[in-house]
């Protein structure tokens, strides 16, 4: 098999085929492999699957099991609802764990080479085609290789995706910037790393959380770009972020200036596809739903996608042959992940309400009982092997249901 990119999706894929005796090649297009980013969340819908890799032991040794997660109002700082992480984990049987991007990255990487996988890089993949005995890619250069089957996941510009369908990537306007501190000193010094926190706000969010057993604090700044909107090429510059985050409390202000000021993330996903699968080559990881990140399930979904692809293999391969296998997964992660998607969007929105909208936001959020999972039990349970085990979505509350008396002394 050929793996098109070695990202953490690429990377799992290959991990979760060879576990299952098969032999693959991962092709990455830089000349080494490595993540660029800094804090990433996996819920219990991803730590399961680590754990069954035999590499949550690992993980838990890299990153920080925080205690709870907090949403709070980013304009007075109040707190709106929270998660009892420790419950949750008693609830899904396996923890919330906050790791950096890279760590994980590495982790996979090494896993990979325990197991055997061929992996190259400097391999960039111009083409991918079906032919007579499976699939083939063509590297720059013109060099073609194949094998019975290609998992392209080579991100949100996927070459692979050009087979099934004729789209562009979706611009949110919004964009994050990063930053990463010591806490030995400083403000890092003085934040509880026992929790992850979100600061909601107009048109803008803040996130903090501890990273590599406490040694770092991770901050996230994300913000709408007046400039994008007006349609200019330069936008989410460092001038936009701190008139972004102007009218912020204290706390959030002071954490931008330990913000990178010399790159930034724009935030793109795609509309969902339900189709995955042409012939021999199949789509995985960001190449066929890259969310944006208000859920924090976009490099858990490329997991999910790798380890589901290993358990197909398990079941169908001897029966079936490739073709079974490859219908097995189409069946189930399109639907699923077409839901992470667009629940990605209405929860950015959600987020980044003003006026009366964010006043009914809050009330209902502090009405939130801290043991309610109804909004995540779609999310953090099992991951579906079958349509038929996808458990059900939740059920939406209109903004319009928060008591009209309980919308004074709410935060404005």
């Amino acid at each position: 098999m050929i793996v098109v990119g070695g990202g953490i999706g690429g990377l799992g894929a290959a991990y979760a085929l060879t576990r299952r005796g098969l032999a693959v090649r991962v092709l990455e297009r830089a000349a080494a492999f490595g993540e660029v980013g800094a804090g990433i969340q996996l819920a219990p819908n991803c730590t399961r699957i680590l754990d069954d890799y035999g590499l949550l032991d690992e993980a838990k040794s890299l990153g920080v099991l925080p205690d709870a997660m907090i949403m709070r109002d980013a304009v007075d700082g109040t707190e709106l609802t929270r998660l009892d992480l420790r419950d949750l984990e008693r609830r899904y049987g396996f923890p919330y764990l906050v790791i950096h991007r890279s760590d994980l990255h590495a982790m996979l990487l090494r896993a990979c080479e325990r197991a055997g996988v061929d992996l190259r890089t400097s391999q960039q993949v111009t083409a991918c085609a079906n032919t007579a005995g499976g699939a083939s890619v063509t590297l720059a250069g013109g060099r073609v290789e194949e094998a019975r089957v290609v998992i392209a996941a080579d991100g949100l510009h996927s070459v692979a995706r050009k087979l099934l369908v004729d789209d562009e990537p979706v611009s949110s306007a919004y964009v994050a910037y990063r930053g990463t501190t010591p806490t030995a000193s400083g403000r890092a010094a003085e934040v509880d790393l026992s929790e992850v926190v979100v600061y909601v706000g107009p048109r803008c969010h803040f996130v903090h959380y501890g990273l590599r057993g406490g040694e770092l604090l991770n901050q996230v700044a994300v913000f709408e770009s007046p400039k994008a909107r007006a349609g200019e090429e330069d936008w989410g510059t460092p001038d936009e972020l701190d008139a972004a985050f102007a009218g912020t409390c204290d706390f959030v202000r002071g954490g931008l200036p330990d913000m990178w000021r010399d790159r930034w993330w724009r935030m793109y996903d795609r509309d969902p596809i339900m189709t995955w699968v042409d012939g021999s080559i199949a789509l995985l990881g960001d190449a066929a739903h890259p969310p944006l990140q208000y859920i924090a399930q976009g490099a858990i979904m490329a997991i999910e996608d790798g380890w589901v692809l290993g358990e197909q293999v398990a079941r169908h391969l001897g029966d079936g042959g490739w073709p079974a296998v490859l219908a097995a997964y189409q069946a189930v992660r399109p639907e699923h992940c077409r839901r992470v998607v667009t629940t990605s969007r209405a929860w950015g929105e959600l987020w980044h309400l003003d006026g009366l909208a964010r006043r009914q936001r809050n009330v209902l959020l502090r009405e939130r009982d801290t043991y309610d999972y109804a909004f995540v039990d779609w999310l953090y349970g099992p991951t579906a092997l079958d349509p038929a085990d996808e458990p059900p979505m939740f059920t939406p509350i209109p903004l319009s249901s928060a008591k009209p008396d309980a919308l004074t002394g709410t935060g404005g």
